[in-house]
């Protein structure tokens, strides 16, 4: 009997066990589903996704690649929902090369070779040529954007140059050998007579901080402003003076402050310069003190660089810069700067030190270089000296200077002329043979006028001989004004030594040496630099 009574007890039991187990599953249930519209190509496309998918995840879905400039509404980061509509753009990038005519430009520049109101074309204009690269973008083939991204010239645009005249009544003279000068940004020579000028360098950006006939007189070496847009201010060129047809040769020289100068006693083209690095403050540049020598063709165009010195802290203020001036030989070089004097010889360079100087101190943006100039046997240096304190000032401040000759290595320097100024800037002259049988010299200088106060003061053509007796004012005459400070430079000896050419006034004038008498040979009052070469 006990049987039955199991069977009984066991079928509740399983059936309980069966409704756990559902309670335990739960209902089952499909995840929701939207459908979305996409726009691509021309076409519409819809899609259906699952609730709470990205645009990105309907492109997927839809097979729908973007491209790199493809512009998606809404954003591939949005949600969407039931029924939103995805548009594609479809843009693409590509270039076009447009050439432009770059128009010329006019100049007109004043020629005292021609008579008042002649007129006559130096140079015919001629248009140049430019390629613009435009970067320009389509949007389902329609263009929306067009920007240039590259300018190249092909053909630079030549300037019409118009010379007008403005022939001065002055009295033609003889001028031996080539007499260049630089007024209004471009280079002139005279050659035979001062009625026979003519241009060589008409760019009218000419800033003369480098203006140098080669000792042939074949080449002009000069240096040209550059514009605002880069960091370097000036550049360093040649031309062939004896060549009317020559185009004017960069040499990829950049930023000359204080030197550039062709090497005497060369068989080939030969100079050396020393370089500075633009600064944004005064004075505009720090200079290298470095030196370096270029060989040139015959056409011009640099064959070798050789550092002579490297670039160096140039002594005391040696921000500001050192000059440096080739000896007749070709082989030595004297240089100045703040605080010495001394020589390099080109075959062994080395800064050799030959008189020590007090450096001026100037309380201002600048420095104090004094002048240097050689005499013609290639040992003497003539140099301006800061001359001790007259009363109890600091030697720093001291407002004398005095001209003094070092007659060569390790000899003391003699002094010659005391009270010249600080911008004396002595010259010698040619050697030539008296009728003693003696090689002679002369030295000119420039006076201040108020030597006490020479960094404001007028000054004087002054010479005498190379031993300091014979000293005579020269030009301009007692009474009358003094040459200005923006025209102070070393007097220009001529080939023969007779004369000395400077800028006074604006303008080149001739000075007899025996006589003292001055003759005017431009009119335009522009000039800014010049030199006189065999």
């Amino acid at each position: 009997m006990a049987v039955p009574t199991l069977r009984m007890i066991g079928f509740p039991m399983v059936a309980l066990a069966t409704l756990a187990l559902a309670a335990c599953v739960g209902p089952q249930a499909t995840a929701a589903t939207i459908d979305v519209g996409l726009t691509v190509d021309g076409d519409a496309i819809e899609v259906s996704i699952p609730a709470g998918s990205t645009v990105q995840f309907a492109l997927d879905q839809g097979g729908i690649s973007l491209g790199e400039l493809d512009r998606v509404d809404p954003p591939g980061y949005t949600v969407v929902t039931d029924g939103t509509e995805i548009e594609i753009t479809r843009r693409v990038e590509r270039f076009e090369i447009e050439e432009r005519v770059l128009p010329f430009s006019r100049q007109t520049i004043r020629n005292e070779g021609l008579p008042e109101g002649q007129t006559r074309l130096l140079q015919a204009g001629s248009n140049g040529l430019e390629e613009i690269t435009f970067r320009i973008v389509d949007e389902e083939g329609d263009e929306v954007s067009r920007k240039p991204v590259k300018r190249t010239v092909v053909i630079e645009p030549l300037p019409e140059i118009l010379m007008i005249g403005a022939q001065a009544a002055h009295t033609p003279l003889g001028i031996q050998g080539t007499l260049a000068y630089l007024s209004g940004g471009n280079a002139w020579v005279i050659e035979g007579n001062s009625a026979n000028r003519r241009p060589v360098v008409v760019s009218g950006d000419l800033d003369g901080q480098v203006f140098r006939l080669s000792p042939d007189s074949k080449w002009l070496l000069y240096t040209r402003s550059l514009d605002e847009e880069g960091d370097d201010f000036n550049s360093l060129w040649v031309v062939d003076v004896d060549n009317e047809q020559a185009r004017p040769v960069d040499l990829e020289v950049r930023n000359i402050v204080h030197f550039a100068d062709w090497a005497p006693n060369s068989d080939s083209p030969v100079l050396a310069y020393s370089s500075a690095e633009p600064r944004p403050s005064a004075p505009g540049w720090q200079a290298n003190n470095d030196l370096i020598l270029v060989n040139l063709s015959s056409a011009g165009r640099v064959l070798r660089e050789r550092e002579l010195l490297p670039p160096n802290a140039g002594g005391q203020y040696g921000w500001w810069g050192t000059s440096f001036a080739w000896a007749p030989d070709g082989v030595h070089i004297g240089y100045a700067r703040a605080d010495s004097v001394g020589l390099i010889d080109s075959r062994d360079p080395f800064f050799e030190p030959l008189h020590e100087i007090v450096p001026l101190l100037t309380g201002s943006d600048w420095a104090w270089v004094p002048g240097v100039a050689w005499g013609p046997n290639s040992r003497t240096l003539y140099v301006v000296d800061h001359a001790p304190p007259l009363g109890i000032e600091d030697a720093a401040a001291s407002p004398a200077f005095n001209l003094v000759a070092i007659p060569g290595p390790g000899e003391s320097p003699l002094p010659l002329v005391t009270e010249t100024g600080m911008f004396a800037y002595p010259s010698s002259s040619p050697a030539k043979l008296v009728a003693s049988g003696e090689i002679a010299s002369q030295v000119a200088f420039l006076q201040a006028l108020s030597p006490l106060q020479s960094e404001a003061s007028s000054y004087r053509l002054t010479v005498m001989d190379r031993d300091g007796s014979n000293l005579r004012a020269l030009f301009p005459k007692a009474g009358e004004p003094g040459i200005a400070q923006n025209e102070l430079s070393p007097p220009t000896w001529s080939p023969g030594g007779g004369r000395l050419a400077i800028i006074y006034r604006g303008d080149v004038w001739i000075v007899d040496v025996a006589s003292g008498t001055g003759q005017q040979l431009t009119g335009d009052g522009l000039t800014i630099a010049l030199d006189w070469k065999p």
